[in-house]
């Protein structure tokens, strides 16, 4: 069975989460057939704690704005059932792995690491196979990619998974221009490939005889060119 895809990407209140910091907001949209769904989660957070002035200029989430929110703990539970068993499509994996990490074994020590129950892509080190030397940021990417139509006054973590899985979608090769046929209409297949046959005999090459007197009149005809291209002093 294919695992489902799925695209995710968090906001944090610092960059450190060794020195305690937290979520502010966790999303994640599921892709099928490298397509964008409706099939999302999305919360924003509260996390207990203050938030860096660079963080806040990024996201634009203030600890005012996220006092009535959620803690972690409380979404958990529905953010494990959304996720486990897929493949997570994450920009600089180890830095979002590291929170959601941390905030699941804050909330229940039952809770497990993701990576024990999700695979894992990370579009930072994909790019950087890719495009050796060059910049590879999400905002870079999608400008490569040409992705447009997001509002990116502020990032977020929604708004950025969206982002990513266009981005996924070009850096994996494109969407692709075919519809495929599965499996159970492969007599169809058949019947279309048959279609494609010509009957050769329907268009008989013309046999074409050439006499000796024409043989030796076209090799008149060359020597007499040839004589008029050498030279005379």
């Amino acid at each position: 069975m294919t695992k489902k895809l799925i695209v995710l990407d968090t906001e944090t209140t610092g960059l450190e989460v060794d020195q305690g910091h937290r979520l502010v907001e966790v999303g994640a949209v599921a892709l099928a057939d490298r397509k964008r769904t409706d099939l999302h989660f999305h919360s924003y957070l509260n996390p207990q704690r203050s938030i860096d002035e660079e963080a806040e200029k990024v996201h634009g989430l203030s600890i005012e704005r996220l006092s009535g929110e959620p803690e972690f703990s409380e979404i958990a539970e529905s953010f494990l059932e959304f996720v486990e068993g897929s493949i997570l499509v994450i920009h600089n994996a180890a830095f979002d792995l590291g929170f959601l990490n941390a905030e699941l074994k804050r909330a229940s020590s039952k809770y497990p690491a993701l990576e024990e129950i999700c695979d894992v892509e990370d579009t930072l080190l994909m790019a950087r196979t890719k495009f050796p030397g060059q910049r590879n940021s999400l905002d870079a990417l999608a400008n490569r990619f040409e992705v447009s139509g997001y509002d990116r006054s502020f990032h977020g973590a929604l708004l950025d998974a969206n982002i990513l899985a266009d981005v996924y979608i070009h850096l994996t090769g494109g969407q692709s221009k075919f519809e495929f046929i599965t499996s159970n209409t492969g007599s169809n297949l058949e019947g279309e490939v048959e279609d494609l046959f010509i009957d050769l005999k329907k268009f008989p090459i013309p046999k074409i005889v050439v006499s000796k007197e024409d043989m030796l009149a076209n090799e008149e005809r060359i020597n007499a060119i040839n004589l008029k291209e050498i030279p005379h002093d």
